[in-house]
């Protein structure tokens, strides 16, 4: 017990010292984290036995693997050479991390792909492994994005301004293709507190093509309650959505 409150009153004060700070981790995690949980739980609910059920499955599992590895090239691109820069040492232990990652991504991907050429009586069994070692990577991850959200972060403010560190962002952003950059907006936006899922569509709004802005605008209502939408809503200045009364 009284390790676990130490752990958490260094969690507050990493939150407290970021209060305000440009986080370069808050809205991909929240994403990554709500991605990881979602296709866990579809794993585990899936029918062995229907075909397409499991083909819609293993899909997800796929694009959540795909997502996976793009991320760690993206840190290993770019954040990690910011913070090697000016903090020599700091990435070693998620360094070697993102190599054990890249390797369970790759089991994973293996035992994902093998099950719909499995036998009708094995599939089940091999489902329930998916789900078992599905879980596991979550558990890892879930371990590796608190370092990188206290100890990185933690580093990154002390080292550079917050200027400095949104042309990190802004660099990063630009390689990302637009069918990634959708699936990321599809798993972030909707879990993202309402304060910042505005921000990023007024970014987006300011930044982006019209028709490009109306699109993210149009998937992310869909998938907001009628309370968060018409919160959404009030803070671009839109008209409320048609149909939609705030919970």
């Amino acid at each position: 017990m009284q390790s676990h409150t130490l752990e958490m009153a260094r969690v507050a004060a990493a939150a407290r010292t970021g209060l305000g700070r440009f986080n370069l981790y808050a809205g991909i995690h929240k994403a990554l984290r709500a991605f990881m949980a979602d296709t866990l739980l579809t794993v585990g609910r899936t029918d062995p036995t229907d075909d397409a059920e499991l083909a819609r499955t293993l899909s997800q599992v796929d694009e959540l693997l795909a997502l996976c590895a793009n991320h760690v090239a993206h840190e290993n691109g770019f954040v990690h050479p910011a913070l090697e820069a000016r903090c020599p040492g700091t990435c070693a232990q998620v360094a070697q991390e993102h190599m054990g990652h890249l390797e369970h991504i790759q089991h994973l991907r293996d035992a994902a792909r093998a099950l719909p050429a499995c036998a009708a009586d094995e599939r089940e069994a091999g489902l329930h492994a998916l789900y078992l070692a599905l879980a596991l990577f979550m558990a890892e991850n879930l371990q590796h994005m608190h370092t990188e959200e206290t100890v990185h972060n933690a580093a990154l403010w002390a080292a550079y301004t917050d200027a400095e560190l949104v042309d990190v962002h802004n660099a990063l952003v630009a390689t990302i293709p637009p069918a990634e950059m959708m699936l990321v907006m599809r798993w972030m936006l909707p879990n993202l507190n309402a304060p910042e899922r505005l921000g990023v569509l007024q970014e987006m709004r300011a930044g982006a093509p019209a028709p490009v802005f109306e699109a993210m605008l149009d998937a992310t209502r869909g998938t907001l309650n009628a309370h968060n939408a018409m919160k959404l809503a009030h803070g671009l200045g839109l008209p409320p959505v048609p149909g939609l009364v705030a919970a």
